[in-house]
Formats: structure tokens, sequence, C-alpha cells
């Protein structure tokens, strides 16, 4: 039966067979969400579409489905095998430091050999740096596409950029590879560079996504520009009507020019691997990430 709690999210149970699901993300193969909605409440956030299957009309982030499952059969299966934990939800949502449904899946995957990408806002994920050692091949990728604690807060009700910040330099000093994932990357406000200049000592790889504006956030994101960054409304204009890519396609030059100045490596939509020299993360861009090609899994744009 759903509970309401003090904070009126509104949590419900749900049983699935399988927790692993076959993805055609570009970089995974596989999706893993330990649970039914977030409650970080993304106002961009793209997963909201989610509500057209699971049957909720509730707003997006104000329900939270605790899954139920079984022991995962046959772990080894997925050796070798991209695992990404947070496609459609964030496995350290607040409500993890309760029900432990991440760390449950993490246990039940030690010793598979699966190549786990975990996706996340949160600094909960520093709780389980015992684990995530244990497993070996693992990335924690944090989204950061601000340093403004305010837009920040407009934005999401996860924590603190400072607190991901400090989480992903715990992770990175115990030998766990990182991701600072600039995503996505709002025209006009997201100072990459600077972002970058916090971070380049303690991840490995720098992650850079355009904001992509369809369904029904797009309304959400242009009403809260008109009404906070009026000046701005222009610039949408051209690039989430008129289609005009030049916005990006200038800083897709900038984020290369700024890996050629930190001496860094930079790709087009591919994740290398291995650790890096100490402040020299490798830059990847996707701002094209409607072009990323998702059936065979290599990241690469269609051409």
């Amino acid at each position: 039966m759903a509970q309401i709690t003090s904070d009126n999210i509104i949590i419900g149970d749900s049983e699935t067979k399988n927790i692993m699901t076959k993805s055609n993300l570009p970089v995974g193969g596989y999706s893993v969400n330990p649970y039914v909605g977030c409650t970080h409440a993304c106002k961009y956030c793209y997963a909201s579409f989610m509500k057209r299957f699971t049957g909720h009309t509730e707003e997006w982030g104000t329900f939270l489905d605790v899954k139920h499952w079984g022991k995962i059969n046959n772990p080894a299966k997925y050796a070798g095998q991209r695992v990404v934990i947070g496609s459609v939800t964030d496995g350290y949502i607040p409500q993890e430091e309760q029900f432990r449904n991440t760390r449950k899946l993490l246990e039940q995957l030690i010793g598979s050999g699966a190549d786990i990408l975990i996706c996340t806002k949160s600094d909960l994920v520093v709780r389980d740096i015992d684990l995530l050692k244990e497993l070996g091949q693992v990335t924690v990728s944090w989204s950061i596409n601000t340093l403004d604690e305010q837009f920040r807060s407009d934005m999401d009700n996860a924590v603190s950029i400072e607190r991901r910040i400090a989480a992903m330099k715990k992770v990175y000093d115990a030998g766990i590879r990182t991701v600072c994932f600039v995503s996505p990357v709002f025209p006009g406000i997201t100072d990459f560079e600077k972002i970058f200049e916090r971070v380049r000592e303690q991840c490995d790889l720098f992650w850079l996504e355009n904001l992509n504006l369809r369904g029904g956030f797009k309304k959400t994101i242009i009403d809260y520009i008109a009404e906070k960054r009026p000046e701005l409304i222009p610039l949408y204009e051209r690039i989430y009507n008129k289609h005009d890519r030049s916005y990006f396609e200038e800083l897709e030059k900038k984020a290369e020019q700024m890996a050629e100045k930190y001496d860094c490596q930079f790709v087009d939509n591919e994740m290398p691997y291995g650790r890096v020299p100490k402040g020299h993360p490798v830059i990847v861009d996707y701002f094209y990430h409607e072009e990323i090609r998702g059936s065979d899994n290599t990241g690469k744009r269609n051409k």
C-alpha cells in the first residue's frame, strides 16, 4: 500500500522478476533502475516520459516505487557488459538511505565482471565505496551543469554542487574512475570551462551534453528562461524552434580548444577506458545526443 512521507513523496512498491534490462543506450548493454520515479525532480528530466508506462498520474518527482526482485541468476553472464545504474532514476536518491536497493544491487553484482556505470546527482554513493572497490571495473558519473547554487536549486532537488564535487573527490581518491557529466548544457547559462577548472584534478572523464527540449518539459524550461533570463529567449528560439545548431557547433570548438589548453585528449561521442594523468581528464562531447546510435553501443555519431 502506498504511503505519503513527510516531504509529500508517495511511496509504493513494485515487483519485478528481473532487475536487469537489455538497453539500447549508446553507453550501456544493460540498464538497471532500482526505483520507479526519481525524487530529485529535475525540471529538464527526459525520464518523466516513463509515466506513460508506469500508470502514475502524479507529478514527476512526487512519487517513488521501491522495486523488489529476487537474486540475480548467474551474474557472470554480464561479464564484460556495460551495466548502467540510473538511466531513468537516480540510484542514490535520498530514499536509498532507507531502502538500500542500490546497495543490494551492487552486492549481487560482485564477481560478475560487469563494467558498471553509475549515474547520480548525489553524494550518498560515498557510502558504497567499499563495494565499488570490490567490484573493480566501476565508473561513477555526477551531473553538474552549473556552479550557481541558486540555478541548481531552481532545476532540481538533489544535493548541492559542492557536495557532489566533494563526493567525486572521495571516490576518485579511492581509485575509482570518475566522470563529471556537464548535462545538460544550458545555452547562455552553463559555463563548462569554469566547471572543468573545479573538477579537473579529480575526474577521469569530462562529458558534455546539450540541453534537449522536447515533450512536456520544453514549456517548463522556456517559461523559466522567459521569467529569469529573458535576454536569452531569442537564443532559445533560434536553437529549439528554428533548429539552428550553430551555438552548439561553436561550443564543440570551444571544448576542443579547452582540451588543447589543458593538455587533455578530446574525442567525439566515445568512452575511453582507464585512469588518466591527474589534471588531464579526457573531454568527450555529446552535443548532438539525438544522433548517437544506440543499437550497436559504439557511442559514435551517425554520419
